[in-house]
């Protein structure tokens, strides 16, 4: 299972939310740079990027933080936040970003979202499946849609779909532990093929291993490691361990 830490980016700066709520801002490094270079040094390979300010105003904002990570850590970059155009998409790139994930924009755009894939193939594309009580949530999490979370999945499957990121908003930030409850059930109707990454609630290493064995094949971790409930020490062991 890859290990995945999240960066959320607000004004520049890395910042966590609790449930999407961008009034629980708090500002944990001035340089999400200096952050990045430290889950580097640990043995991390993976990162999440969030353009918070792009989620909120509908299109890329932070695409500068993503171009100086991306040219200073060999990190693999998934980026997300406020992805909207195509044009959003190829500054997504050229800045560096390994993947993009995409969410609001497959519920209210789907044809943009299969254009995405169909261009730029299932590896370089991310589902972001965000629930709250299992409908997807959509806009920075502020509105629920009326899609049901598991067809959701199920019809980006049928589209070439592989990996989806998939957060429940009610743990996102709480450090109350990963719905695990969810992960199984998506993981047993969305079949074998399914990359499920796990986002929201990690509070314990514990926690990790559960998820491996659930068949999750990443797991995004936040506030966890800023609190210093999971240490990178203990990431890297288990990085080395797989």
């Amino acid at each position: 299972m890859r290990i995945i830490p999240a960066i959320d980016i607000i004004e520049g700066k890395c910042v966590r939310l609790s449930k999407g709520d961008y009034d629980t801002k708090k500002i944990y490094n001035e340089n999400p740079l200096e952050v990045a270079k430290e889950f580097e040094a640990h043995g991390v390979e993976y990162l999440h990027l969030v353009d918070l300010d792009g989620a909120k105003s509908k299109h890329i904002v932070n695409h500068k933080v993503l171009e100086k990570i991306a040219a200073n850590t060999n990190l693999k970059i998934d980026f997300g936040g406020g992805l909207k155009t195509d044009e959003d998409l190829r500054i997504a790139f050229e800045s560096g970003a390994n993947q993009v994930t995409g969410g609001s924009i497959a519920v209210k755009d789907r044809e943009t979202f299969i254009s995405w894939i169909n261009q730029y193939g299932p590896e370089k594309i991310i589902l972001g499946a965000d629930a709250k009580d299992e409908m997807v949530a959509v806009s920075g999490w502020t509105e629920k849609s009326q899609e049901e979370l598991v067809p959701f999945i199920q019809g980006y499957q049928k589209e070439g779909i592989r990996g989806v990121i998939c957060t429940d908003i009610s743990k996102d930030g709480m450090l109350e532990g990963p719905s695990f409850h969810l992960y199984r059930k998506i993981l047993e109707e969305c079949g074998p093929k399914l990359l499920l990454i796990a986002s929201g609630g990690i509070s314990t290493f514990d926690e990790l291993p559960k998820l491996a064995e659930l068949g999750c094949e990443g797991t995004i971790i936040g506030k966890a490691i800023y609190e210093n409930r999971i240490s990178l020490k203990q990431l890297e062991k288990f990085i080395l361990d797989i």
